[in-house]
């Protein structure tokens, strides 16, 4: 159908069809170029046109990863526009974040003025000359599927069509596109535009039947195979597939990196975080949506193991150097192709001795490593400075279905347990620090029911812009508890030397430049300043008090919270 709107700009145009194509949210950071998508604002909300909705978010890092949480959660893209050349390269770690997440996300920059005359929107402040670039574009090219600079008003809907159809064909992820200020000022009086867009929407796919039946007979005759998984939980529904995939060959599975929830994490068949001790055993590795199923460096499977890869892109063909083998690619829908591989391999009929006898082993193995890492944390839970395996352990303790955990790093996913699709959500592969809080803001936005936690590290909650996210989360009434895994350190940089270098200088000497962060600021007062609630916690014994006492002020006060835990430094 033909929608016909009258409007003043290109910019109102431009977000007239925003929302007729479902875009809810506009995640902006302002600058001098929105003086048109400002005016428009205002006329919308005069009218009572509320979407998209505006959401002042005063730092790039936290609005790009709001866009990246609220998509994680909901699947579907939102709008972030930043100002110009300045922005952008302020945003682009969150865009490489997502790109290597498959997190769509419409992303925009204003373009400094093109002219210097009398144009509507033309230059007028001393700024407008540095802040052009010769291709603005270029500055993240690499890392977004499609960029492109909007030239008229008349291309709205074309332009805007294919950036959110680019954006969410699989695998998904981030688009770029440029808005002069004289375009978006440019005079209209209607807008048309087809309602509901008939732009191209590739549709869901399977991997070929052959390569299906090649993949369950090798499966269906191992001896010992097991699954390896980073992010199949992306899509919710490729969870149970995966599942009944895993139950007909009572094969072990791994979350291996994980980013989501792939496999319920109290099922017998769940085998932990590593694989890496079990590689030399297995026949068949299955490795689904996993762009680094092991480090070869470290632990590698024996060369006549058979490999098989199931991914929308086995290639990762974004990543300039992959070497991981295939002897079978299944690329499609992970949804479709593993539910189609199961089915496949129970009519290949695996030996059901065998199927038995591997249950039996890995969920002896599920239990025995259970009752080990509860152990682990029982063992230190009376440390000081407190233990991240204790601080994971009692966090795990007040988890529910009804939250949403948001972990950059820190927390100890063999202390918790997270059965249900959606629950949990790690960093991106990119590791682009700084995510973890605007990831959470975003997830609450998507999911104003369910209770967000954010756990992170003291690192990661610097990078994370604290006081723009704090602050967004005070004036949008986006209440979550983060939590801060104080260890005062980049731990992160002093494994990494350790690993480099196990007899070298650093390690006799026990001097670590550039890898310590004291003294530490009180975070806590970050949090207080923007309204919140906020705690040091030092001693072990009051963790679980200081948990209980937070997430009351998230849930009955609607205020957000933040627990400062000073934990072992490395």
């Amino acid at each position: 159908m033909l929608k016909r709107v009258a409007v003043e700009s290109a910019a109102e145009a431009y977000l007239e069809l925003l929302a007729a194509r479902g875009i809810e949210h506009f995640f902006g950071n302002a600058g001098t170029d929105f003086a048109p998508i400002v005016e428009a604002y205002a006329k919308r909300l005069s009218q009572g046109l509320v979407h998209p909705r505006p959401v002042t978010v005063p730092h790039e890092v936290t609005a790009v990863a709001m866009a990246h949480g609220y998509a994680m959660v909901t699947g579907r893209p939102q709008a972030v526009m930043v100002h110009v050349i300045v922005g952008t390269a302020n945003a682009l770690g969150g865009i490489m974040n997502a790109a290597r997440a498959h997190v769509p996300i419409l992303f925009t920059a204003g373009r400094t003025p093109l002219t210097e005359g009398s144009l509507p929107g033309a230059r007028n402040r001393y700024i407008h000359w540095a802040q052009e670039a010769f291709d603005q574009g270029a500055l993240l090219r690499e890392f977004v599927k499609w960029d492109y600079e909007l030239r008229m008003g008349s291309q709205i809907e074309t332009v805007v069509d294919r950036a959110l159809a680019i954006a969410c064909a699989e695998p998904p992820g981030p688009v770029y596109l440029t808005l002069p200020r004289e375009v978006l000022a440019e005079r209209m009086e209607t807008l048309e535009y087809g309602d509901p867009s008939r732009a191209p929407r590739n549709s869901a796919t399977v991997a070929d039947a052959a390569a299906i039946a090649e993949a369950a007979r090798i499966l269906a005759g191992a001896r010992n195979p097991l699954i390896i998984a980073k992010a199949p939980g992306r899509d919710p529904a490729a969870v149970a597939p995966l599942v009944r995939l895993a139950e007909a060959l009572g094969a072990p599975h791994f979350d291996h990196w994980h980013t989501h929830v792939n496999f319920p994490q109290n099922h017998p068949l769940h085998a932990g975080y590593d694989p890496a001790p079990y590689l030399a055993e297995a026949d068949v590795i299955l490795a689904v949506e996993s762009d680094v199923p092991w480090i070869p460096k470290l632990a590698a499977p024996r060369p006549e193991a058979k490999v098989i890869q199931v991914a929308v892109d086995p290639l990762f063909a974004r990543y300039p150097i992959r070497g991981f083998p295939a002897d079978v690619a299944l690329a499609g829908t992970p949804r479709l192709t593993l539910a189609a591989l199961a089915e496949a391999v129970v009519a290949a009929g695996p030996d059901p001795a065998r199927v038995a006898a591997r249950r039996q082993r890995w969920g002896t193995e599920h239990a025995g490593q259970r009752s080990r890492w509860k152990a682990t944390a029982r063992a230190v839970m009376g440390d000081h400075p407190i233990d991240m395996a204790w601080l994971s352990r009692c966090l795990g303790d007040v988890l529910d279905e009804t939250t949403i955990v948001v972990n950059e790093y820190d927390l100890d996913v063999t202390q918790t347990c997270f059965s249900t699709p959606g629950t949990y959500y790690g960093p991106s592969p990119a590791a682009g620090l700084g995510w973890g809080l605007g990831a959470a803001l975003g997830a609450k936005l998507a999911a104003p029911d369910k209770t967000v936690i954010c756990a992170v590290g003291d690192g990661a909650y610097i990078f994370g812009s604290p006081t723009a996210s704090h602050f967004v989360s005070r004036a949008y009434n986006l209440p979550l508890l983060v939590v801060v895994f104080n260890n005062r350190a980049w731990n992160a940089v002093k494994r990494a030397t350790k690993a480099y270098a196990p007899d070298g200088w650093a390690v006799r000497t026990g001097a670590m430049p550039m890898s310590d962060l004291e003294p530490a600021p009180d975070y806590e007062l970050i949090c207080r300043a923007s309204g919140g609630h906020g705690e040091r916690v030092e001693d072990p014994a009051e963790l679980p008090g200081a948990l209980a006492r937070a997430l009351k002020v998230v849930s009955e006060e609607r205020r957000q919270a933040l627990l400062n835990v000073i934990c072992k430094k490395p």
